[in-house]
């Protein structure tokens, strides 16, 4: 008789430790097969030197090393998930899926064509909470509507949590209950890509760092956030552990970030349309100039404005940027150019190491003053006394636009008064009342 096999869809969750969706198919009484898609749905619209998919590649090497340690290995594959999937219900007797669950329009959809096919061979579809600690209704105001403003929801969020709530879940002690398989493990070739330069630099969670997180984080020269957020998205890390630490400082910003994030994959689970469509939809008639010359420099870091340009000169030559920075390119680009924020959305999804579809929209709609609990539209950043407050000393600046104070550095591409005034006027004009 056929050994009978449950299969772990490794998606937003790449390791084999506090992963609640692993435990329970470790704890189901049937031998493991982990499994990991490379979506060609997905692959096929990044370039070949993708960051972020040797990041990926990388991990799941560490996880197939610790595997083959217990004589089993992942299952990496390329492909279609429902043909990849098909393949190994067909190969394998395998009686059920088990995946963490993921919040995104397009991973929804897909788990729904995943869930049918499932139905279809009488195979279990098992899907678990895991890169959140409160999903979907689990924090909604008391009729039961979403909160569509941070402040409520974050109270909510807080007096709602247990200790159950972020507690770790044990893999370890399961893990002889992985299949005896061993896979191929395809190179980065072999799925059409190639090694980028880019790197994913470390996480960093001391007490040190978390204590002093709401004095240092502002600051983009200094050394003071997690360089956590391409962790959370791809999770190497587990929320649980970020929480755990959050809560062990009695300076709770590091905390709320986590909440701020969990506000936002809510905001887009409940209103899928904001991935392209504005929350508030009474700013449909702004007049976007959207010049295709000016959004160039943005892009390129050669507006003129040394903060502006050092940003997306560090997002171009590392896939990171500081939040801080974040904030006042996306303004900008709004605000003093007036190109739509899908424009910049797109750009930064194209770039950041830690692009989050739920965060990369809320936050662009946040500075466009169009989204829910966003920044007034009439907060304009002035990108000049921007520097004053945190980078005084130029050092950021310096690194990164080391020519800013040369003859060939641009001149600066709009007048700021002018672009503050001219954005008023465009955002009054377009409100619909």
């Amino acid at each position: 008789m056929k050994d009978k096999y449950v299969l772990f869809w490794h998606r937003r969750d790449l390791r084999i430790t506090d992963n609640v969706g692993l435990h329970n198919a470790l704890t189901s009484g049937y031998k493991v097969i982990p499994l990991f898609i490379f979506d060609s749905d997905i692959l096929d619209k990044l370039p070949e030197d993708d960051a972020r998919v040797t990041f990926i590649h990388q991990e799941l090497e560490k996880i197939n090393h610790t595997l083959k340690k217990q004589d089993a290995s992942i299952a990496v594959k390329h492909g279609k998930p429902v043909e990849v999937i098909k393949e190994l219900i067909n190969s394998f007797s395998v009686v059920a899926v088990y995946t963490n669950r993921d919040y995104e329009p397009y991973a929804s959809q897909r788990d729904e064509e995943i869930a049918t096919l499932l139905k279809d061979h009488d195979v279990e579809f098992k899907t678990f909470k895991d890169q959140v600690i409160f999903e979907q209704d689990d924090i909604v105001k008391d009729d039961g509507d979403p909160y569509v403003v941070y402040t409520p929801y974050s109270k909510k969020w807080l007096a709602t949590l247990k200790e159950e709530d972020y507690k770790s879940v044990d893999c370890e002690f399961h893990s002889e209950n992985y299949a005896n398989e061993s896979f191929d493990f395809p190179s980065l070739e072999d799925i059409g890509f190639k090694e980028s330069n880019i790197k994913v630099l470390p996480y960093t969670i001391t007490d040190q760092r978390i204590d002093n997180y709401e004095d240092t984080r502002n600051f983009p020269a200094i050394e003071g956030t997690s360089r956590l957020s391409p962790h959370l998205r791809f999770g190497t890390i587990s929320v649980r552990q970020c929480v755990q630490n959050g809560l062990e400082s009695e300076n709770n910003t590091f905390l709320k970030e986590l909440v701020w994030r969990e506000f936002f994959m809510q905001i887009l689970w409940h209103f899928p349309k904001s991935v392209t469509n504005n929350f508030r939809s009474k700013y449909d008639g702004i007049q976007w100039r959207n010049n295709e010359e000016e959004f160039k420099a943005w892009c390129e870091g050669k507006t003129g404005y040394p903060l502006v340009d050092a940003g997306m000169r560090e997002l171009n030559k590392s896939g990171y940027m500081h939040n801080r920075v974040r904030m006042l390119t996306g303004s900008f680009l709004c605000k003093h150019l007036l190109i739509d924020w899908t424009w910049g959305e797109a750009y930064f999804a194209k770039k950041l190491l830690d692009f989050d579809l739920a965060q990369n929209v809320g936050n662009w709609q946040w500075v466009a003053g169009t989204g829910c609990d966003a920044s007034p539209y009439f907060r304009i950043f002035n990108p000049t006394t921007q520097i004053k407050k945190f980078d005084k000393d130029h050092i950021y600046i310096k690194k990164w636009v080391p020519d800013y104070q040369e003859f060939s550095y641009p001149k600066p591409i709009v007048e700021h008064k002018f672009a503050r005034e001219r954005c008023l006027e465009k955002y009054k004009s377009g409100i619909n009342s």
